[in-house]
């Protein structure tokens, strides 16, 4: 009696301390409200130079946005059309990824069989006015918006290509576009099934079924390999599905724990399974996050797959949109997501800000934290994203490669090579020869070309410090003829790192005749993370030993 009595007093005190928390916090937001409204009236009546109410607001909801996690976002009228294709895929316009680069705009690569493309426009084309609007110096943002409209109608572009004097106009009808979730699928020579899945948007489940369906008709599969390196997410209902095809009906995939009641879900699986046996295993890097890891980590903690690749990104909080006044939305963090094993492997506390508004986060370096289990005993961790069964360190490229790219020269080097070439071999053959390369390193030299190397910098530092310590006039010729070294050896690093350097050209080459598919196949060339599901797919006892936790 004396223990229900102490639980009604506790249970009464949480009551009236919650009613008492939501009263003060109606309050509060009643007074915020109430101060903003007047500070907005007094700058629009007193201040010195006439302002923008609308461009105002705008500014002072993203600043209190800023103080929460990158996820919470304001979506203003204007950018309704970027959740729809976050959502769908789909949107309307010409169909070309566009890049910024040296204070002008223009188009990267336009997608096959889409306005862009048919209208004949290719990569470099520099982007001059868009409907009479003149769009010289507006950054991709800017530029992306005027290109988006209505399928069907029309928008009249002035275009200045690299090499040609004078500049184009080129009409086209705007349609719907539709970004592939599946951009490449395939059964290799080895009788393994491979597809990569670009993004988590409406049916790329339904479509991943249909691609797995149609390679076990026409193939007896040895294995599937799903890759879903540099796929940032999407749609939860999608990953449950996608898991739902390898674990049996009405698994728990993951469920999600929010403040709010109505935000707690369980998401189970609601079909029957394509296929429990088939040997399957998951390519991820640290690109990979949110629904890419609802689907890594369940097979992970089922253990019905092995993960191959780089630790992935830690996105474990879960968004909603909610529609607002004046066609306006806001895309809110409502939950966080926990994983079969019940772990959750958001990486960053949002809620722990320094007075700078910092996060503090620990390095992405190999830091494991609180220890869960797979269905067969196996450890994982929380907490830092999902951490791959086989680890492949990823490969460094040299400095020179890195500047070669920052620079856009493999980029330019493909344009000129495609103006100069009507054609080339399939993308799976084509290859630089020596006279392309030669080609290219005479292209690179044209264009002026210089970079910093690590140990110049470091030089450079060591002469200050040298300085203020007063040894510098001691050994200044000794460093003077360490950099002279340097020289040396940068003039052949073009020779020195030619196998890292060639790829990079192949694959941008490549994408210049067969698009975005033929820019996959290239990159597939002599990829170490597929080489390595290969072997553990076709080795049955190292595949089953990583799953029991043996290997």
């Amino acid at each position: 009696m004396k223990y229900l009595r102490l639980l009604l007093v506790l249970l009464v005190f949480t009551t009236v301390n919650a009613f008492a928390q939501e009263k003060q916090n109606n309050f509060e937001i009643s007074k915020s409200i109430d101060i903003y409204n007047n500070v907005l009236r007094q700058l629009n009546m007193n201040y010195v130079d006439e302002i923008d109410p609308a461009e105002l607001n705008e500014s002072a909801i993203k600043a209190m946005l800023d103080g929460l996690d990158p996820y919470t976002v304001f979506i203003s009228e204007s950018q309704i059309e970027d959740v729809r294709l976050m959502t769908t895929g789909e949107y309307g316009g010409i169909g070309a990824i566009i890049q910024y680069f040296e204070g002008k705009s223009q188009i990267a690569e336009p997608y096959e069989g889409f306005p862009a493309a048919k209208a004949g426009l290719i990569p470099g084309d520099i982007f001059l006015e868009v409907n009479g609007i003149n769009v010289e110096g507006k950054n991709t943002a800017e530029v992306s918006e005027l290109l988006k409209g209505t399928p069907g109608t029309t928008v009249t572009l002035k275009m200045q290509r690299p090499g040609e004097k004078e500049p184009f106009v080129k009409e086209l009808k705007r349609e719907k576009i539709k970004i592939d979730n599946i951009p490449y699928s395939t059964v290799f020579d080895n009788g393994i099934g491979y597809a990569i899945l670009s993004q988590f948007t409406k049916d790329c489940a339904k479509e991943l079924k249909d691609v797995i369906v149609d390679m076990k008709k026409k193939h007896e599969l040895k294995g599937f390999i799903l890759d879903l390196r540099g796929n940032g997410g999407g749609l939860l209902n999608e990953a449950v599905d996608i898991v739902n095809m390898f674990v049996p009906k009405n698994k728990l995939v993951v469920y999600q724990k929010g403040k709010v009641k109505d935000n707690n879900y369980n998401h189970y699986t609601q079909h029957e399974p394509l296929d429990l046996d088939i040997p399957l295993v998951i390519l991820v890097n640290e690109g990979s996050a949110s629904a890419s890891e609802i689907v890594s980590g369940s097979i992970q903690d089922f253990d019905r797959g092995v993960i191959v690749g780089q630790r992935t990104f830690g996105k474990g909080l879960v968004q909603n949109i909610f529609p607002m006044s004046y066609n306006t939305q806001i895309k809110v963090t409502v939950a966080h997501y926990y994983l079969p094993s019940n772990r959750c492997i958001q990486e960053i506390d949002y809620s722990k800000k320094n007075k700078k508004n910092v996060t503090d986060t620990v390095a992405k370096a190999d830091t494991l934290g609180p220890e869960f289990h797979t269905a067969n005993g196996r450890i994982v961790y929380e907490g830092h994203g999902i951490m791959p069964d086989v680890k492949i360190e990823p490969e460094m490229v040299s400095t020179i490669t890195t500047y070669l790219y920052a620079k856009n020269l493999f980029f330019k080097y493909a344009n000129k090579f495609y103006r100069e070439h009507k054609s080339i071999k399939p993308a799976k053959e084509f290859k630089i020869d020596d006279k392309t390369y030669a080609d290219f390193m005479q292209f690179v030299k044209d264009e002026g070309f210089t970079f910093t190397s690590q140990c110049e910098t470091e030089i450079k530092e060591l002469e200050k410090i040298a300085k203020l310590e007063g040894y510098l006039d001691d050994i200044q010729p000794i460093l003077d003829q360490a950099v002279a070294k340097i020289e040396e050896e940068k003039a052949n690093d073009l020779v020195n790192n030619r196998d890292e350097i060639e790829k990079m050209l192949e694959t941008e080459i490549v994408s210049r005749y067969y698009y975005q598919k033929g820019r996959i196949i290239a990159a597939l060339d002599d990829d170490p993370e597929l080489a390595k599901a290969f072997e553990i797919i076709l080795n049955k006892e190292e595949y089953k030993n990583i799953l029991k936790g043996t290997k």
